[in-house]
């Protein structure tokens, strides 16, 4: 009886793409715990063909003879999106879009494609829906989409001819993880294929000069699914970023080769899709009918933007073990705070449960809201409203110095435009020329910021 030829197998590595023969418990190229999974071995033909697609050879150069210019940028028509790249798309460049699903990343492409179909020849390539599910999202939307391509296919191969003979300006694939190609035996989504996939539509991208978005799911933990390679070879990484069960949206980018990082877009989602926020500052501040205890005003700063975020803290007798939890902060940092709290300014936390938020959903990782959060402790514990209209941010160090926060000017001014009269600054952050309409008080130390607090009462 003849023996029924099996295809050969490999173990992929998720995060790195390095390739072992047999499943082990750590990758060895690097090093990561149970990234391994089983993937099907490409032959040697592909590898081939893969080099023969680049075409042609690159010139030695020294890096005074290339010419440095800025890149023309193409506006899609929605400012808070181009925000977040930086000023627009860029020709030839490549986009990858991350997040949770239903959160309205093909949503936002629509609108975007539609608005850029009106001047620039586009295409958008779904995997996930078919062209009437598609069509019936255009109509709800009520967007003219008489201009825009549309093309329903999951095959690399016949995706790369149909990019090759129409030539878009601007091509958005819906979904990465959902393509596959001819060259590879495994299924849609594995490693290889998410690889080889972005692979070969990125070169597409460079030598034609298309823009290419790739959208592309999240995992459990809100990481891109997929190898980690897939955020190196692209230019641009954004991540959707939002409960599904709020009205609004932030776009953030964690990578850009054409403009700043950590630049973000805010947008709340109507039913005639996404919306740019005007003035994202009222989005993340509550509106209270009188003073309450708890409640402190920062500025935090994305990007190039300012944003006034407001702090809510509740300190309540703990009935066991003392609760520490934070939403939109960093948890670790918390307990920090308290030790420099207790060591410096003599406020005892041991016996008490206390909850941090950041208000609208936001998620603020840098150390200048550490002075907003401790003064938003004592309010709670203390059970006095901090001052109407002013606004606090610091970095505080163990020592219980209180550290400048970057581009304090900026938040500064933020805060005057916005109606804000008092700021609780680092003396760091001081301003050389006063600010109209805003009194700044600067501290050096915590229990000098919890002193002042007591004589704005």
């Amino acid at each position: 009886m003849a023996k029924v030829k099996t295809a050969k197998t490999v173990y992929s590595c998720s995060e790195c793409g390095a390739v072992s023969p047999k499943w082990q418990g750590q990758c060895p190229g690097c090093g990561v715990w149970n990234t391994l999974v089983e993937t099907i071995a490409e032959s040697g033909t592909t590898t081939q063909s893969r080099f023969a697609a680049l075409g042609g050879t690159s010139t030695l150069q020294t890096l005074s003879e290339i010419e440095a210019r800025e890149e023309d940028r193409l506006p899609t028509g929605i400012a808070e999106f181009d925000r977040a790249l930086g000023g627009g798309l860029v020709a030839g460049g490549v986009v990858l879009l991350g997040g949770d699903p239903g959160i309205g990343k093909s949503t936002l492409l629509l609108q975007a494609l539609t608005e850029l179909s009106y001047a620039s020849h586009v295409l958008y390539v779904s995997g996930e829906e078919s062209g009437q599910q598609i069509a019936m999202r255009a109509r709800r939307l009520a967007l003219d989409t008489k201009q825009l391509k549309l093309l329903a296919e999951i095959n690399l191969e016949k995706i790369l001819g149909t990019l090759q003979a129409v030539k878009p300006q601007v091509a958005v694939i819906d979904s990465i993880q959902t393509l596959w190609s001819e060259q590879l035996s495994s299924a849609p989504g594995s490693v290889a294929q998410v690889r080889e996939c972005a692979a070969q539509l990125t070169r597409l991208a460079k030598q034609s000069g298309t823009t290419i978005i790739l959208i592309g799911h999240v995992t459990k933990e809100g990481a891109l699914a997929g190898p980690r390679v897939l955020e190196h070879i692209v230019d641009t990484v954004l991540y959707f970023e939002g409960d599904t069960h709020s009205s609004f949206r932030l776009i953030r980018a964690v990578k850009n080769r054409y403009g700043a990082v950590n630049e973000i877009g805010v947008f709340a989602m109507t039913d005639k899709g996404l919306k740019g926020v005007n003035n994202p500052s009222a989005m993340f501040l509550s509106q209270h009918g009188h003073e309450v205890a708890g409640s402190c005003v920062m500025v935090t700063q994305e990007g190039t933007r300012p944003l006034l975020v407001e702090i809510q803290a509740l300190v309540d007798q703990s009935h066991g073990n003392p609760r520490r939890l934070t939403v939109g902060l960093d948890a670790q940092r918390l307990a920090m705070l308290l030790a420099v709290l207790h060591r410096h300014a003599g406020i005892v936390c041991f016996d008490q449960d206390v909850f941090v938020n950041a208000v609208g959903g936001v998620k603020i990782g840098e150390p200048a809201a550490d002075l907003p959060v401790l003064l938003a402790i004592v309010s709670s514990m203390k059970n006095r409203p901090l001052p109407t209209k002013l606004i606090v941010f610091g970095e505080v160090g163990l020592a219980g110095e209180v550290r400048p926060a970057p581009r304090g000017q900026e938040r500064l001014k933020e805060a005057a435009k916005l109606g804000f009269t008092r700021a609780l600054v680092p003396e760091a952050n001081r301003p050389k020329l006063a600010i109209a309409g805003l009194e700044v008080i600067a501290v050096r130390r915590v229990e000098e910021a919890v002193e002042r607090l007591r004589e704005l009462e």
